[in-house]
């Protein structure tokens, strides 16, 4: 089960290449995260992103196509719970830590057995 919300080890290691990947994409994020809520599929979109494939969501954007480090995939909190990644008790407190999915995209990051969620928030229009 995955509980901690904010490791620090994100941002030594890892926060860098996000942004960097980030400032590129994030206009494609928002409008997929609104797209996932305004559609009736779940209030808690959340992208993915690994520098390998791996099998939680769908891909989104591979890092060939947009010259990036990671690639982005897509998803909503059920499957998580499905996969038993957020165990159901925990499910009210991962909603509650949840940020804004207009200020804020809602990334895990998973890199060989590290994995974490962070919250990067839109650039301001």
């Amino acid at each position: 089960m995955i509980s901690d919300f904010n490791d620090p080890e994100l941002s030594g290691k890892y926060l860098g290449t996000i942004t960097s990947d980030f400032v590129k994409i994030s206009d494609l994020l928002k409008e997929a995260s609104y797209q996932v809520r305004s559609r009736g599929f779940s209030d808690f979109p959340i992208f993915p992103i690994s520098k390998e494939m791996q099998p939680i969501g769908k891909i989104f954007l591979g890092k060939a196509e947009k010259n990036l480090d990671w690639n982005y995939f897509i998803t909503y909190v059920d499957e998580f719970v499905q996969r038993k990644l957020i165990a159901e008790d925990a499910l009210e407190e991962f909603k509650k830590a949840y940020k804004d999915p207009d200020e804020f995209c809602c990334l895990f990051v998973i890199d060989g057995a590290f994995t974490s969620f962070v919250y990067v928030p839109y650039p301001e229009e």
